[in-house]
């Protein structure tokens, strides 16, 4: 089956019912082809965020593979008759993809976080694999007459993959922006990973993880910023899908 084949609309958008050793054969020949690609991840608080911002909802339909980061993309999908099997997390594919990097010889950039946080995260990795090649680091803290300099410094460090380290909206939009100024043939953003490479948070564990309860790890560490995105968003998220299954009934393939 063609990735075409595999792409469900979902919403206003789509998702690609790949696995994450689909999606690691894709992002492999994608970097093979040496054409500069933006990947993106969708959960309920992007799908939320995508009701309202069309442009938004115009760069991640763009992009060539849209792979299910939360538990609540695969409970709407189940709701929806949409064939997705598996959640592609951010993080797991970050860190499956630093892996195949060293394995593979691929070149890494890391762009985003605070700067000791991104050198850390460059010391463990490089602790880790003996054979990764991170080519170049940039913290995530800059002003907008530096983005262009900071594009170009990423392009002639010339990476084979680049991750951001930005939160949402925020890396969709400045990745579509440079992403042919950059060059970078797959490019990734991956929100807060860095942070808990770094140990600066922590992620909930495996069990919390395999049930869908990783939104409410990250609220019980913070609740107060929190609250918004998880409590109010994800019941705007269940209203959302149980609106679409009475609108359009379940999808049929």
């Amino acid at each position: 089956m063609s990735m075409r084949q595999k792409r469900f609309p979902i919403f206003n958008t789509y998702v690609d019912a790949l696995t994450m050793d689909e999606t690691i054969e894709e992002v492999e020949k994608i970097i093979r082809e040496k054409k500069p690609v933006q990947h993106v991840v969708i959960n309920a608080s992007k799908v939320n965020l995508m009701q309202k911002d069309k442009n938004l909802t115009k760069i991640v339909n763009a992009c060539p593979i849209i792979n299910a980061d939360g538990a609540s993309i695969l409970w709407a999908a189940k709701m929806l008759n949409i064939p997705v099997k598996e959640r592609v997390t951010g993080i797991d594919l970050f860190l499956n993809l630093v892996k195949l990097a060293d394995a593979k010889g691929y070149k890494i950039f890391l762009f985003g976080a605070k700067e000791d946080v991104v050198k850390k995260v460059k010391d463990i990795f490089c602790r880790k694999y003996k054979n990764l090649n991170i080519v170049g680091i940039r913290n995530g803290y800059f002003s907008p007459e530096e983005e262009t300099e900071i594009a170009e410094q990423i392009r002639d460090a010339k990476p084979d993959i680049l991750f951001v380290a930005f939160s949402s909206p925020k890396k969709e939009y400045w990745i579509k922006k440079y992403l042919d100024i950059m060059n970078v043939p797959f490019v990734m953003g991956v929100g807060g990973s860095f942070d808990v490479v770094a140990g600066v948070t922590s992620r909930a564990p495996r069990w919390m993880q395999e049930h869908g309860l990783e939104w409410f790890y990250r609220f019980i560490q913070e609740p107060g910023r929190m609250w918004k995105r998880y409590i109010v968003g994800n019941l705007k998220f269940v209203l959302l899908t149980f609106k679409t299954k009475m609108r359009r009934g379940k999808y049929k393939w």
